[in-house]
């Protein structure tokens, strides 16, 4: 008791909890500590403005959408080969016509077994194996999604369908995988399905090809836009010799890949097209 007074004061009690404060003649009393909560308030405004600067800066970074649309022309009629393309390979595998090929060509193309290449082999498929496969193309669309692109996002989600078309055509064809043995080297796996097509390689065209689309057509500094689609279309270059290589494929297997791949996205990008169109259209609209 000094001055007329005590206090009792709990300094170790946790925030938000009460502390008793007692005055010499008068009745206990609770004080109330300041909580967390104004200090989260506080910290929202700047947190939201990071996410609109960061939305912001996505969209100043990609061409106006009638420049999208004329670079996106030109891939079209390059794609529109694949589709015969496939139906070729289809024909050969289905009447047994191609065995002769595949084997000789794994074979030619297993020979060459040294460390640099066999890692680049490795790296190329790494993004089709689980649990990545099942990570990445989801990480891009909510990313997409995040910066305020819905109709792209919502097209890189069917472009990534692509492993849908795999799964159905493996059920139809149903093409034993290569086998270890003398001539032939299959890398441990885990592998699922028949061998036609290369679900790595349909699954890498759709996903990783759509994106290389999008950069292209959207990106305006030249440099990211380069480095981005080189990138993305090294990784398409690379993914189906690694298929061969590892033994997990045979070769019309991995073509016939390559070509349905490119003729689902014939139908995506057209698809596409047309619905930034009509976004930008009732855009203009509203403007008016």
């Amino acid at each position: 008791m000094r001055g007329g007074t005590s206090r009792l004061q709990g300094d170790c009690q946790p925030p938000g909890r009460a502390i008793w404060r007692i005055a010499a003649g008068s009745a206990p009393t609770l004080a109330p500590v300041t909580s967390t909560a104004p200090a989260l308030e506080r910290a929202a405004p700047a947190i939201e403005q990071a996410a609109k600067t960061a939305v912001r800066s996505a969209h100043e970074e990609t061409l106006p959408t009638r420049v999208a649309l004329a670079r996106g022309r030109g891939a079209s009629a390059i794609a529109a080969l694949g589709l015969a393309g496939f139906l070729a390979v289809f024909a050969l595998v289905r009447t047994h016509r191609s065995e002769a090929f595949d084997l000789a060509l794994t074979m030619k193309l297993q020979r060459r077994r040294n460390a640099v290449l066999q890692r680049v082999m490795a790296a190329a498929s790494w993004l089709g194996f689980p649990p990545q496969s099942r990570i990445v193309p989801p990480a891009i669309i909510g990313t997409l999604f995040a910066l305020r692109f819905p109709i792209e996002a919502r097209f890189q989600l069917l472009a990534w369908c692509t492993g849908l078309v795999s799964s159905g055509l493996k059920a139809i064809m149903r093409r034993p995988r290569p086998v270890a043995g003398t001539d032939l080297r299959v890398v441990a796996a885990p592998l699922g399905g028949s061998s036609f097509p290369s679900g790595h390689v349909i699954t890498y065209v759709g996903t990783y090809g759509f994106l290389a689309y999008l950069a292209h057509t959207m990106i305006r500094p030249r440099a990211a836009r380069r480095a981005i689609v080189g990138t993305l279309l090294a990784l398409l270059a690379l993914v189906g010799p690694s298929r061969i290589h590892q033994g997990h494929h045979w070769p019309t297997d991995v073509s016939a890949s390559y070509f349905l791949g490119t003729s689902y996205l014939i139908g995506l990008m057209a698809v596409y097209r047309r619905a930034k169109e009509r976004a930008r259209a009732a855009r203009a609209g509203s403007q008016a």
